[in-house]
């Protein structure tokens, strides 16, 4: 063998190693490696207290997944005020028994929900390069889920139905309203539902009458971050949209960041925290990367599982 194709196969051999490490790490250990975001929004009137919001994503949650399923038991700890979870929560035939699992420490905590194509359709291997074309819908030959199950346990929980409606609470004396999006990859969205769902909340929420009241704070809740979505939740008022879907890339590039989006959304917010506007608003738009991923690409690069702890604190006062 000569010189120059021995330097050839040592280089050969050298990339193998670090694609097969590489492999190792994403499937082996940072897809496990759960990591708990945190992040301080000033959103609340002046004077509130502290609202402290867990915010879940994309657990695609097999049966067998047990350590996803402590650690986010685990979560309880943090005792937060209010659950918001924007969908994807089943991978499996049978996930609902780890979410179920998974989820039951948070009964009683004020919630809110949105599902994702996969609280409905399960997954199928396929190949995984189709992930970097263009975004496309599922395919309804995938096999169905318990969807029904996962809403109604949601429901006991004492969790709201956001698909494609409005919705109020009042936490701790602050006074919230929530406006959410069915799955838009799906194209189940109906954004012109919104407006009189807003409107039919404002005409029965309980503070609608309450004199020298504070104003309401509005949250926006899609799984998918679409452009034409987040627009329409600025436009209805949202100051905080959160987000799923994009898996945070679930492969990124040191230094480069995600390769893909899974959607329109500008790459640099694929995930973490940015400000979106539009005609002439702005809102904080949070997009976590999510919990998990398909049975069928378990692996993540620099890019390891997350759940997001918000703390929403009052506005300072200001003077003109």
């Amino acid at each position: 063998m000569s010189q120059a194709s021995q330097r050839a196969s040592s280089v050969a051999i050298a990339l193998a190693a670090i694609g097969l490490g590489t492999l190792a790490w994403g499937t082996l250990v940072e897809r496990n490696r759960f990591t708990l975001r945190t992040q301080t929004l000033a959103v609340l009137q002046p004077g509130a207290r502290p609202l402290t919001v867990l915010h879940l994503a994309d657990l695609h949650m097999a049966p067998w997944q047990r350590k996803k399923q402590e650690w986010i038991r685990s979560l309880a700890v943090y005792k937060p005020n209010l659950v918001l979870n924007t969908g994807d929560n089943l991978g499996h035939e049978r996930g609902i028994e780890g979410i179920e699992y998974a989820l039951e420490p948070f009964r009683a905590i004020p919630g809110i929900f949105v599902h994702g194509s996969n609280d409905y359709f399960g997954p199928v291997a396929k190949n995984p390069f189709t992930y970097f074309t263009a975004p496309r819908r599922v395919v309804h030959s995938q096999p169905g889920l318990d969807t029904a199950r996962l809403t109604s346990f949601f429901e006991g929980l004492g969790w709201l139905d956001l698909n494609n409606t409005a919705r109020a609470m009042s936490i701790k004396g602050s006074h919230l309203e929530f406006v959410g999006v069915g799955d838009a990859h799906m194209g189940w969205d109906n954004l012109a539902q919104l407006s009189v769902a807003l409107e039919e909340m404002h005409e029965n929420v309980g503070w609608a009458d309450e004199p020298g009241g504070s104003q309401p704070v509005t949250i926006g809740l899609t799984h998918s971050p679409y452009q034409r979505v987040l627009n329409a939740l600025v436009t209805y008022g949202s100051e905080l949209i959160v987000a799923g879907h994009t898996h945070g890339g679930q492969v990124c590039v040191p230094g480069y960041g995600a390769l893909v989006t899974n959607c329109d959304i500008p790459r640099d917010q694929v995930k973490g925290l940015s400000l979106w506007t539009h005609a002439r608003r702005t809102a904080y738009l949070s997009v976590s990367a999510g919990l998990g991923t398909s049975i069928y690409a378990p692996v993540r690069f620099a890019c390891p599982p997350e759940a997001t702890l918000l703390t929403l604190t009052a506005r300072d006062i200001s003077y003109s």
